[in-house]
């Protein structure tokens, strides 16, 4: 039995970066780019930063401000929320890591049932301690909300209420129903062909036009449901994807033995093609996580706007590089995260395939 040696460091560097001359080029510039960058970020981030101090006033200019970002730490997470009654959004973050961890655990018990209770239990739950009014609770109106709670909510409700509908549009633009066909691909391309900023100034000022005298919508439950639907568009085309790459022979072979159509695509079908489609699913919740920073520009107050209005502040004007550097690192750790579960994701299921 022969044993594969593997090459060492300054081997590994000659099979990968400089094997030829081109890649030696690009090694070179890249290395210089780097040093020409990185140098100066961590003496303006680190070195000459500033940690504390009440005002602008205390930052001497050399480097970065980070006493506005300590100074206004809790408004970037809970916005306007009523101090008191933080707890309660601390209280629902706990419960979605609870109900979230056995869900996505892999080789967990009954890890259907709970991930079914993060979708259907959980919201109902994090609804009633969020707006309070019940149960003792003080009522806190959506309007006082803000930070990064509101970005999480917003596409925490997009996606749970999206990836089903846009199965079902996935279903029915596969359909053999003329109706049902020209529905969902009617919905499908009518959502995707639109901007998704168009539609939020649509949802937040058109919508209220065509509803009867004195009746309102709240404007975070407007948001959630303009997200929904223009997420359910893309998750529908991502499925379908999913849903061509399963053999047609699979299904023929499940009628042939007597299975109903949703047992078919339910036991069958559907298995697997989410799971061939782990990444563009993945990838589809990164984009409105980040997009959820569009709610800013129609009047709510999500963690870009927090910073927005933060930076406009008299004791720290002019710090826009300090609030966009943080609010950019946040949303980074944040799609990180959720970018290495769909690769263990993806390598548990594809496991002895």
């Amino acid at each position: 039995m022969t044993t594969v040696r593997r090459p060492g460091a300054i081997g590994w560097l000659r099979q990968n970066l400089f094997n030829t001359v081109w890649n030696s080029i690009l090694t070179v510039l890249m290395l210089g780019l780097l040093w020409l960058t990185i140098p100066p970020l961590f003496d303006w981030a680190v070195t000459h930063a500033t940690l504390e101090g009440e005002s602008r006033t205390a930052c001497d200019g050399t480097g970065a401000c980070w006493a506005m970002i300590r100074a206004r730490w809790s408004s970037f997470f809970y916005g306007r929320y009523p101090a008191p009654e933080r707890w309660r959004v601390d209280l629902v973050a706990l419960l979605l890591v609870v109900f979230a961890v056995p869900a996505m655990r892999e080789g967990g018990r009954h890890q259907a049932r709970w991930a079914l209770a993060l979708v259907g239990v959980f919201p109902v739950i994090a609804g009633v301690l969020l707006v309070g009014g019940v149960f003792g609770l003080r009522l806190v109106v959506t309007n006082d909300w803000g930070g990064l709670m509101v970005n999480v909510i917003l596409a925490f409700v997009a996606v749970a209420a999206s990836l089903p509908l846009g199965i079902m549009l996935a279903l029915g633009r596969r359909s053999e129903l003329p109706i049902v066909r020209a529905f969902s691909v009617g919905f499908i391309e009518l959502w995707r062909g639109v901007p998704l900023l168009t539609v939020l100034f649509m949802g937040m000022v058109m919508l209220p036009l065509f509803l009867p005298g004195g009746m309102t919508i709240d404007s975070l439950l407007r948001a959630m449901i303009v997200l929904t639907l223009f997420t359910s568009a893309y998750m529908a085309e991502v499925v379908r994807g999913g849903l061509q790459g399963v053999p047609r022979g699979q299904a023929e072979a499940a009628y042939a033995m007597g299975m109903g159509y949703w047992q078919v695509q339910g036991l069958i079908v559907l298995p697997q093609a989410l799971r061939l489609v782990i990444p563009a699913i993945v990838n589809t919740v990164i984009d409105l996580f980040k997009d959820t920073t569009l709610v800013t520009i129609v009047g709510l107050f999500d963690l870009l706007g927090v910073v927005n209005q933060s930076i406009k502040d008299q004791a720290w004007l002019g710090l826009a590089r300090e609030g966009y550097a943080f609010s950019a690192t946040v949303f980074f750790v944040c799609c990180l995260g959720m970018s290495l579960y769909s690769r263990q994701l993806e390598r548990r299921l594809t496991r002895g395939r």
